[in-house]
């Protein structure tokens, strides 16, 4: 019999804020987090935008010595996992290390030391490659830095199923600890490929957003007829996932349950989605299926919604599949139109607001949506421009997230008020 799965903790560092409660804020107030690239110069690039996670000091919670050993994108998981593990009234002190595990989605791992590296070895030779490049840049170190600071024995695992990992690796850990094979588990995502390199690789693909450089925080729009392409962005998302009985004997704050996860591949393309919608309507119903409830219960939906001319459509046509009739009368809303496309850490943040909506009974919005793209099928209730309070209405009692990815992955978690 599987076991119940809460939310207890939740950790976000995000272009629109870095920590949770002022990205939740940000969110509330439907506001943007892209603005030009301050990272490199951008002056030979088409693309100069992007959502960066600002004024961004790891010493603050990290000592600096071992900040120094990590990559960005495992700074981003480190400290959004603190912030979880403080927001759950959890610590090193108070955690059995051997039940406790982590699992980590991201989608590249350290870009910018691969291109400081590489740099060095063009540059000057073999023997000037910087000590620490593979340590540094691999995926699993995000996990690895996290279980070690805590002291975690149990799994600690990384994903990558590109843009869908965060979601992917919510859906593994909640697997992990609904088995009994873990009590409480760090799950999430994380990235940082604002560079030059990771842009450059974009921007070749024709999937960024080019002509808003002068206004940037208009860039990200979803489902809107003069939508072009996403917007980069970078941050982790990190959530604790805990047995409900365990979560209970202790005494802990209840966010959510986390009640079900769908996964399912398009088998179609290697950057497009199927225009179809078939395979990621899979992911929902298998994620509706998973949670044990009827798609009519789902009142809101995170969507992907990276504002790419291809993905829009195709995704609405997943809900529409997913949902039935029921996809006119919820909620959708894509919160990239404000934090930028983060990659692999794009659907745990996503997951995180679903859980906040839940609790304050809020639905997000999707900003810069002036005129929705109904011609290709974008004709949704997609909360445009400003986001929807009902507390004092009834609330929200279950919103899911989805996330697309690359190679054809789709992930959809599912999360119900408790």
């Amino acid at each position: 019999m599987n076991r119940k799965v809460v939310i207890t903790g939740l950790g976000a560092v995000t272009p629109i804020g870095n920590t949770l409660e002022e990205s939740w804020k940000s969110v509330r107030e439907g506001k943007s987090g892209i603005a030009r690239i301050t990272a490199f110069d951008t002056t030979a690039y088409e693309c100069k935008i992007a959502g960066e996670v600002k004024n961004f000091d790891p010493s603050l919670w990290i000592d600096k010595k071992e900040a120094r050993k990590m990559g960005r994108y495992s700074q981003f998981a480190v400290v959004a996992a603190m912030q979880a593990m403080k927001d759950a009234g959890l610590s090193k002190d108070n955690i059995d290390a051997d039940r406790a595990g982590v699992l980590i989605g991201n989608g590249i791992g350290g870009f910018e030391v691969l291109e400081a590296s590489i740099k060095k070895y063009f540059e000057v030779g073999n023997t000037r490659i910087p000590p620490l490049s593979i340590p540094m840049l691999i995926p699993n170190e995000a996990p690895g830095n996290i279980s070690m600071i805590f002291g975690l024995h149990g799994t600690a695992l990384s994903l990558a199923t590109a843009c869908s990992s965060g979601t992917d690796a919510l859906g593994l850990a909640l697997d992990q600890v609904r088995s009994g094979r873990l009590d409480v588990c760090l799950a999430g995502g994380t990235e940082a490929t604002v560079t030059g390199y990771g842009i450059g690789c974009f921007q070749v693909l024709k999937t960024l957003a080019t002509s808003f450089n002068d206004c940037p925080e208009k860039a990200s729009r979803p489902f809107d007829t003069k939508r072009e392409g996403f917007v980069m962005g970078e941050g982790a998302g990190i959530l604790i996932l805990e047995e409900y009985e365990h979560a209970k004997a202790r005494g802990a704050r209840i966010y959510a349950e986390f009640a079900g996860y769908g996964g399912s591949s398009d088998a179609y393309h290697i950057t497009s989605p199927d225009p179809s919608g078939n395979g990621g309507a899979l992911a929902m119903v298998n994620a509706i299926k998973d949670a044990g409830i009827s798609p009519e219960e789902v009142q809101y939906y995170n969507a992907h919604g990276t504002a790419t001319p291809l993905n829009d459509p195709a995704e609405t046509a997943m809900i529409k599949k997913a949902f039935g009739d029921h996809a006119y009368k919820m909620k959708i809303s894509s919160t990239k139109s404000m934090t930028g496309h983060c990659l692999g850490a794009a659907g745990a943040i996503e997951a995180i607001f679903c859980v906040k909506a839940i609790q304050e009974g809020f639905y997000p919005p999707t900003i810069n949506l002036d005129n929705p793209d109904v011609e290709h099928g974008c004709d949704l209730d997609y909360v445009p421009n400003k986001g929807v309070d009902v507390s004092n209405s009834g609330g929200i009692s279950c919103a899911a997230s989805g996330s697309l990815g690359f190679g054809g992955h789709n992930g959809v978690v599912v999360f119900r008020r408790i």
